[in-house]
């Protein structure tokens, strides 16, 4: 008797297993990319902020400060987005006792994109501004333009890439051991940047973008990857599992080439 009960219950549950569990409790994900700017059409500012802090006390003394904002713009010719991404932390020197700075970034970037007649489809200009403690640059820049367009549209997937030419610029630190003629380089690039955006449930959407900037000055080719996971927790805050990944070809000083951050931070959207 048990044992027809047991296959009366797999049938009657067997249709829920398809469903998400997280559809009935969220709405997250029900918007596209599209709707939501559409929503927010001639706003003067919409996007979100992410937010995380780390102190670490005990055989391990440090503190980590992570802020990552993007701010959107959508009016009837331009769409704009600018994004700030920065870190900053510090950890307890054994030898003196005191504390050191150990990793101190700011990057901000700014993008305009003019709509043409064709959906999905914009000229775009694009610039970022990075200072970096630890790269053994005072700053680097990079200024482009050019085409983009979404490549492919599905009902949970979509793939947006920009190409186009541009600008690289980049002041060597006072203290690198580099010549005159070698503390200031400028060279030209090509720009190539796609974001893939994959819906995986009304709760959580997994994100990749990736950005490459091939030099054709014989200067520093860079790639930047980052890989995140976002899901809600409640209203407007989510969790955001992010892992990043830069290469530069030919880095300053001893520098090595890539470099690497894991991070688990709170994100607030308006």
């Amino acid at each position: 008797m048990r044992k027809y009960l047991f296959l009366i219950f797999l049938i009657i549950s067997c249709p829920s297993w398809a469903v998400d569990p997280f559809e009935d409790f969220h709405e997250y994900g029900k918007l596209s990319d599209e709707e939501i700017h559409e929503l927010h059409k001639g706003d003067l500012f919409y996007g979100d902020t992410e937010f995380g802090f780390i102190l670490s006390k005990g055989n391990t003394n440090s503190t980590s400060f992570k802020l990552k904002g993007n701010l959107y713009q959508d009016f009837e010719k331009w769409r704009n987005q600018f994004k700030i991404d920065s870190l900053y932390k510090r950890d307890e020197n054994d030898e003196s006792g005191g504390t050191d700075v150990t990793a101190n970034r700011i990057f901000v970037s700014a993008q305009g994109n003019y709509k043409v007649g064709v959906k999905n489809s914009s000229f775009f200009i694009y610039g970022d501004y990075e200072e970096d403690e630890f790269s053994g640059l005072d700053f680097k820049s990079t200024v482009a333009t050019g085409y983009g367009a979404r490549v492919y549209q599905g009902s949970k997937n979509k793939v947006d890439i920009d190409v186009g030419p541009g600008l690289y610029r980049s002041v060597a630190d006072e203290d690198s051991d580099v010549s005159e003629d070698e503390i200031n380089k400028t060279g030209y690039l090509v720009r190539v940047a796609m974001q893939w955006e994959r819906l995986v449930s009304k709760r959580t959407r997994f994100n990749q973008d990736v950005s490459i900037e091939q030099s054709l000055s014989g200067l520093n080719s860079r790639l930047k990857s980052e890989t995140a996971l976002i899901s809600q927790v409640i209203g407007a805050v989510s969790l955001k599992f992010t892992y990043m990944y830069r290469y530069n070809s030919k880095p300053e000083d001893d520098k090595l080439k890539f470099d690497s951050e894991l991070s688990a931070t709170l994100v607030y959207s308006f």
